[in-house]
């Protein structure tokens, strides 16, 4: 039976990642109303906020937008209802030592090109991503050691050491399959190769992704002909798209937005609690922030309250650390950093700081938002004496720099379940001294020793207890600074059947995803 501490904790994790809406968007299904009926000839289209990169590398983010729309398919599915890992193209699995886990493929699937799933085809999409030249964040060398077809139906996958999450693992979109013709060529080719209930057919380059029906798709009948994903980096072009039914779906909608499609009457405004923070990374391993106490003294120079009230408009908490207070594994509740102006321009005394040179930084435009976020900070930072300069730029113009270390500051957002619905993921791709996606470069030989302890950790009490101490450790450092915990918003149109929001913005066109003809 599951302890009291483990039930509670389990109802935690359900709460914060749990989806209200399960069934149409919209109000449909309302007691005296009938549901529409869905039009199985209509197509759809989405809104996203990011283009793919990489030329569809699977290690790469471009699996997310494969993800999304409804192409790409893992062994595993994290489950937000439930709060927990559930079978996709594995049928089900067990751990058959401490350093082995087998997963049975589930039969009678087969590929968008007519090959069929096998053992074999698994094991190489998924040995194909952990020799990638860049590694995925969830699913590479560090923590898989190899995976192995033991028959026709059984994949094998090991590890260096032992890992209880290998399963959630599975789940990251990093570790999709598909078929082995998309391997042939010297770039990756997931056209016909997916899994899913989508085809994809086409594309125009960083502008959109077209889709159609799977007719054979092994999870059922799909209930529209077809989609269009569209790339689109501004918020407010996302905004007015779906509110005048350009767009039927939109994804990561902007607070300025709003107030107009709320009281817009063919569009649904979706909100949820999500795992993601606003954050000001800073480069530790660059001067002046590789020294502590300017990275403090930058925290104590930010007014968080205000910022939450004034950019987000109270749609946004201050962020009290790396993790929200609601999640289990936050350890001790704490209140958000109060702006202290007088410690912030002792510390930069005592560390001897001086403004030869202003600062600078990137603020995405994927988040709409963040150009007068960057505006807020800088006021913060000249009130003591730090100058600082903004430029404004696409994620993927900015990552390759700021992986090479050559930046000062850069606002980004982060979902700290996105690789993995557990911190594990993030705390080790974003902070360890080897981590993936190091972007604020810091390095702890204490926070590596914790975070792989808890990676170890079989029992989920133990190891939340382990990332609260992790996440301490990185606060006191001011490894970066978490501003504010974001909601995840996305807009419908209310003709919109069967869409359920994901805040991790994985599955958005599904089997099960419809469009009335009304």
């Amino acid at each position: 039976m599951l302890s009291v501490n483990r039930s509670r904790t389990i109802m935690c994790v359900v709460a914060l990642l749990t989806l209200s809406g399960c069934g149409f968007s919209g109000g449909q299904g309302e007691s005296g109303s009938a549901a529409p009926a869905a039009d199985t000839s209509q197509r759809i289209v989405v809104d996203n906020f990011r283009a793919p990169v990489a030329d569809w590398a699977l290690e790469s983010d471009a699996a997310y937008i494969l993800s999304l729309s409804g192409c790409l398919e893992t062994l595993t599915s994290y489950d937000h209802a439930k709060g927990e890992v559930v079978p996709m193209l594995a049928a089900k699995w067990t751990q058959s030592s401490s350093l082995q886990w087998d997963f049975t493929i589930r039969e009678g699937v087969t590929f968008q090109d007519g090959t069929p799933l096998t053992a074999e085809s698994v094991a190489a999409a998924l040995n194909h991503v952990l020799d990638a030249t860049v590694r995925a964040r969830a699913f590479n060398r560090t923590m898989i050691s190899g995976v192995t077809a033991l028959d026709a139906n059984t994949v094998r996958v090991s590890t260096p050491t032992e890992s209880p999450l290998v399963p959630y693992r599975l789940a990251s979109v990093n570790a999709g399959i598909l078929a082995p013709a998309a391997y042939k060529g010297a770039t990756l080719n997931p056209f016909g190769h997916c899994t899913g209930p989508f085809v994809p057919v086409s594309e125009v380059s960083q502008q959109s992704l077209t889709l159609k029906r799977n007719e054979d798709y092994w999870g059922g009948d799909v209930q529209l002909a077809g989609a269009e994903v569209r790339f689109i980096t501004n918020g407010a072009t996302r905004a007015a798209q779906v509110q005048t039914g350009e767009a039927d779906i939109s994804l990561s909608i902007p607070v300025a937005s709003l107030s107009a499609l709320d009281s817009a009457a063919d569009v649904k405004v979706l909100k949820k609690d999500s795992a993601r923070t606003a954050t000001l990374y800073m480069n530790n391993g660059k001067a002046p922030l590789n020294d502590v106490d300017v990275r403090t003294a930058i925290r104590k120079a930010l007014d968080l309250d205000a910022l939450a009230a004034s950019v987000y408009e109270g749609a946004a908490a201050p962020a009290t650390g790396v993790f929200a207070p609601s999640e289990p594994w936050a350890g001790e509740s704490k209140d958000a950093p109060k702006q202290d102006l007088d410690a912030a321009r002792k510390l930069l005394k005592d560390s001897g700081y001086t403004a030869d040179r202003p600062l600078e930084i990137i603020a995405i435009v994927e988040r709409a938002e963040f150009a007068d976020v960057a505006a807020v900070l800088q006021e913060n930072l000249k009130a003591v004496g730090i100058p600082v300069t903004i430029q404004a730029k696409e994620y993927a113009a900015a990552e390759p720099d700021v992986l090479a270390g050559n930046y000062d500051m850069l606002l980004s957002q982060r979902n700290r379940l996105i690789d993995i619905a557990d911190p594990l993921g993030f705390l080790t791709a974003d902070y360890t001294c080897s981590g993936s996606y190091n972007l604020s470069h810091f390095c702890d030989a204490e926070y590596d020793r914790l975070v792989t302890e808890a990676g170890r950790t079989a029992d989920a009490d133990e190891r939340y207890r382990r990332y609260a101490e992790a996440g301490n450790i990185l606060t006191d450092k001011a490894a970066s600074i978490w501003l504010v915990n974001e909601q995840a918003t996305d807009a419908v149109r209310t003709n919109v059947l069967g869409y359920v929001q994901d805040p991790l913005s994985r599955y958005v066109l599904t089997a099960q995803t419809a469009k009335s003809g009304s």
